[in-house]
Order: C-alpha cells, then structure tokens, then sequence
C-alpha cells in the first residue's frame, strides 16, 4: 500500500510515474460509507455484542482502543482524525447501518480517529477475531466491507491524517528512514519542517532536543519519542504486537515478502496459526518494484506495493498475526517446538514449523564513506518518496537486473536525466527483453556500460557528487548529482541460521529437497551413507525436519515474483505432511 488509492483497490490500475488523482471521498462515498441492509446487519449479530453510550461520551481514541468494527444500531458515532498534537478534522457521522474502523481494526490495531456518541448510541461490537470470522462467513458482505475498511485507510494515507507526525528539518536522513518505512507499511504519516510550520517550531522549542535526538515523532496517542528506531515507531503504532512467547504456533514464517505472504494466507485460510516477521516492511524486495508486467493476471503491470499491499489485507482478513519490525536473530533446532529467538532480545517464539522466506539484504559497494550518505542520497529502493527528491534533478542509478531496470523507467518520470551504470558491456544477459526495449525508447534514460562508481563526496547535509570510472579505458569523470540509486543485487538472508545448522551451499542460499539428499551423500560418501539410506524430505524441506525454505532465499529458486509466491502456496501442503506425520505428544505441544 501506499500514497494512492490504485495501491490497494484490486479493480484498478498500478502507479504510473506521474502523480494521480486523490481519491475522490465524495465520488465513492457510497462504498467507504456504506449503509447496511436489515439481513447484513442480521448477519452481523451472531458475531458481535451490543454496548451502548451516552450522548458525547468517547467511543474510541486515537493511539489507545483497539475494538475491531462498530455497527450502529442507534444513534451516531462523529468520527474526526486526530494527529497527536492536538488537532482534529471532522471525517463522517456514521448513521445506524453504518460501521466505524479501518484496516487497522482487521488485526485489532489502535484507532488513528476519535469517535464520540452522537445521542444515545447502541452498538453492535465486533472484536477483530470475530470480525474475520465474518468476513469468512459471509463473502459478499465482506467483500463490502473489506473494500471501506481499504478506502479509508487510503483517504488517511493521501490527506496525511490520522498517524504519526515527524517533525525535524529539511533533508535530515533519519527522517527519510521513518518515512520510507512508514510509506512502505502502507501507514499514514506527515512531516513537518520547524522553519515552516508553527507548532513543529513550538514542539522543537518545548524538548529542545539536541542534534542527536532528532527528529521528534508525534505518536497518535500524543506521546513524543527523540529519535526513535523504526522498532520505536512499530510499537506506538500497533505494528509491532506484544508476541506471547508461551503460544506454540502451527507455522511461523521469517519474512513477508511474497512467498511469506502467500505461505501465511494459504496457511491461514486452511486453519492453520500464522505468525509472520518481517525485518523492514512487508513485500520485501518486490515491494520496492515500480512495476511487475510479467506477473500472471496483471496485463497492464501492477506494482510492487500494490501487490504487496493487497496481499497483506488479505493475510490478516485470514487472522494472520503479522508483526513489523520484528527480525529474526536466531533459530534453534535441538528442541522441539522449534524457536525462533528475536534480535536484539532474548525473547524466543515456539513453532511446530518454520518457513523460511527471508529474502536477500542489499549489497552495499564497497564505498569508504557509503554509509555517511545511506538516506541522504543514497538509496536502495525508489518509491514514491525518494522518486518526489530527485523530482528535475540528474541521478545515477547502479544496476543491470529487472528490478534496476523497472526503478529507472519508473524514475525517468521524475528525474530529468537517469545516468544508469552497468559493468557489463550491454544489458542482454542480466534483464529481461521487454525493459530493455523500454530503456532504449526513453530518452532521458543514458546508459553508461563497462563503469562503475569509485567515490561519493559530499557533506553532513548529504552527497553532492559522484566520480565514475570506466572500467576499458580507465577514464574517470564526476557527476554533480545528489541522488544515487544502488541496485547490484543481494545476499541471501541466512547468516543468522548458524546455530541451527541449515545446510546451505556455497553461496549462502538454503539447500532444499533433493538437494539436501545430495549434498549429504556427497559429504558422506565415503563412510558408505548412499541416497536410499537417507531419509526422504519434502521439496521444500531443509536439512532440518519441520524447517522449510522458500523464494529468494531457497537455492536454485527461480529468483521471480510469480514463482515465490508459487513456492508460498506450495509448501503450505507439505506442512500439513509434516504435521500430520508429528507424534501425538509433539503435536500436542
């Protein structure tokens, strides 16, 4: 999900590079608002609960109640966005038939409104897991309600209402950090400059923070937080749920790209526990694409997000418990139910399985001061927030794979000039034929082959240039750009699976299958272990009994949106034989 409504609605079309409408509230009204017939409400009332309020009395806060959906039976609930600091706008009074909540209510996440009694009110609570339920039950009416939950969520995200308030200066790097993970989690934000705006500049007056304590962030429930992590944030906002470490789930899933999200929605939708953690924001790398043309039933391309976006509703409408930023440190292997242990804590999360879906981390040049310049112009994605920064500029942009080649078509929209740099002598090998074809039909798009970058200059206030070397010649040249996009692949995510002992080959990238089988044959050939002597593994199956790999990470995977999410799918089965092939006294851990 992200700044626009043709994230997350599935009837529309994907972003195009250049900015589109604002959702049209009034246009739609009848879907984000809808009034319910007497037989939906019907439907309704075996899942929830009636409770009533007095005229005025707070129904829901924001930052503070989580209560699923209300259905109003009698009177009205006034529903206004609040942004911490005190300021509120009116949204809607939602009339008997109507119902209050948003996205958020579908994993019983905190409110980003207010709603007061309007009368005396009676309404229908639906807890979250009861809502789901419904949703289930009853696919036409979910279908319509599903759809307003989305569409506010997307009114919040373009009118910037409704989450927290960043407030810092122009430029500073941490806070394109917040941002960009707030935008790629689909969660609306605002930020606003003290030099520009009049309570940023009293709020920097009250804290006086120093250099190092900045940005300030304005949570929904009104707390300020000096600097906070992106692990900060989650938990002011709900994303990042206290996680019961008693509760043994059927399948925990290390990564939300798209085969984590397709394992967790299959998993869950055929009643198994889903627990998913994901280290930055859910799509993974696919979730940074401009746009995916390749993907089976996209004719017109969709985005990244998009998919992303839509995948993630759909996975909590199935009850998955999705929890973000939440990496993983360690797995442990000697006990059963297996643990997931969390970075940065010693808490431990039980499963009876693990999948595996933890993708590939960025590679990083090999740069002395890279670092010094990570979100103050250089960058490893292009959304819609760094695509708004390079807006006439020149930039470069570093990579020769589809996913480089999708981010500089997508950024040629705004740039004015795209320097696109490969070492290779032509894209052939590396991208496919389609945005080659596309490159070559954009003008403002250069490709530079056989260079590379040998140095960035700049200051504290970010890059200012960039020295190219061409790699035949030995010529060197400088570019005065202030944006730079790094696109040169990834390692796979399996360093922190040491301990537990998952077979992997040369690369990093997890054994799988007949893999395994032959790897194992090959270490042990010569004490006589043959492979009819080993034991037989599922295909997605590691080295490790109930552990299962999938997408990017999985060696000899087909590195495509279409098939993870077919790997996803897949191994949900295989999971189901795993469990059912479980002794009683384990299943019943």
């Amino acid at each position: 999900m992200a700044t626009t409504s043709t994230e997350l609605l599935p009837e529309e079309t994907p972003d195009e590079p250049t900015p589109r409408p604002a959702l049209d509230l009034e246009q739609r009204r009848h879907q984000i608002f809808p009034t319910l017939s007497p037989a939906d409400i019907r439907h309704m009332q075996r899942f929830g609960h009636v409770v009533c309020f007095k005229n005025g009395e707070m129904i829901f806060e924001a930052g503070k109640t989580s209560f699923g959906l209300m259905l109003v039976l009698k009177g009205g609930i006034e529903v206004n966005r609040y942004d911490g600091l005190g300021n509120t706008s009116y949204v809607t009074t939602h009339q008997p038939g109507q119902f209050s909540g948003e996205v958020a209510q579908l994993s019983g996440r905190p409110s980003l409104g207010n709603g007061h009694a309007v009368g005396d009110v009676e309404v229908l609570v639906v807890p979250s897991e009861s809502l789901r339920a419904l949703l289930v039950a009853h696919a036409d009416l979910g279908e319509r309600i599903v759809r307003a939950l989305i569409l506010r969520r997307v009114g919040l995200i373009e009118q910037a209402s409704g989450g927290p308030v960043i407030v810092g200066p122009r430029g500073h790097g941490r806070i394109h950090t917040l941002q960009s993970f707030l935008q790629s989690n689909g969660h609306p934000h605002v930020v606003l400059d003290p030099e520009h705006d009049q309570q940023a500049s009293d709020l920097m007056a009250h804290y006086q923070p120093k250099p190092e304590e900045l940005p300030l962030v304005v949570c929904p429930d009104g707390v300020v937080k000096k600097n906070p992590t992106v692990v900060d944030i989650g938990r002011c906002l709900g994303m990042l749920p206290e996680l019961d470490g008693d509760k043994v789930w059927d399948v925990i899933v290390v990564g939300a790209g798209p085969a984590g999200l397709a394992t967790a929605v299959y998993a869950a939708s055929e009643g198994l526990s889903v627990l998913a953690l994901e280290t930055r924001a859910y799509g993974g790398q696919a979730g940074a694409s401009a746009r995916i043309e390749n993907y089976l039933g996209f004719p017109t391309g969709v985005s990244g997000r998009a998919l992303a976006g839509r995948a993630y509703v759909q996975a909590q409408k199935f009850g998955v418990e999705i929890a973000i930023p939440a990496p993983a440190g360690r797995l442990i292997c000697d006990t059963y139910p297996l643990q997931v242990e969390m970075c940065g804590s010693l808490q431990k999360l039980k499963a009876r399985s693990v999948v595996l879906s933890c993708g590939a981390r960025y590679r990083r040049p090999s740069l002395a001061n890279l670092k010094q310049f990570e979100g103050k112009g250089v960058y490893y994605w292009a959304s819609p927030v760094e695509a708004k920064l390079c807006k006439t500029e020149e930039i470069v942009l570093v990579g020769g794979g589809n996913s480089a080649g999708q981010a500089a078509v997508f950024l040629s929209g705004f740039a004015s000039k795209v320097h696109m740099l490969i070492r290779k002598d032509s894209l052939s090998s590396t991208m496919s034929s389609y945005l080659i074809e596309r490159i070559q039909a954009t003008p403002n798009i250069e490709l530079h082959t056989c260079t590379e970058i040998v140095a960035l200059e700049g200051d504290e206030d970010g890059l200012k240039q960039v020295r190219i070397r061409h790699a035949t010649t030995g010529d060197e040249c400088d570019y005065d750009v202030c944006r730079v996009f790094l696109f040169i692949g990834a390692e796979p995510n399996t360093g922190w699976l040491s301990d537990c002992g998952v077979d992997v080959d040369a690369h990093g990238f997890i054994r799988t299958g007949f893999d395994v089988t032959k790897s194992q044959c090959k270490a042990n050939f010569a004490n006589g272990v043959y492979p009819r002597d080993l034991p037989s593994r599922a295909a997605l199956e590691t080295s490790v009994p109930g552990v299962f790999a999938i997408g990017d990470v999985r060696a000899t995977s087909t590195k495509r949106v279409a098939a993870a999410v077919g790997e996803g799918a897949a191994v949900v089965s295989q999971i189901h034989q795993f469990l059912a092939n479980l002794p009683a006294d384990k299943l019943g851990t």
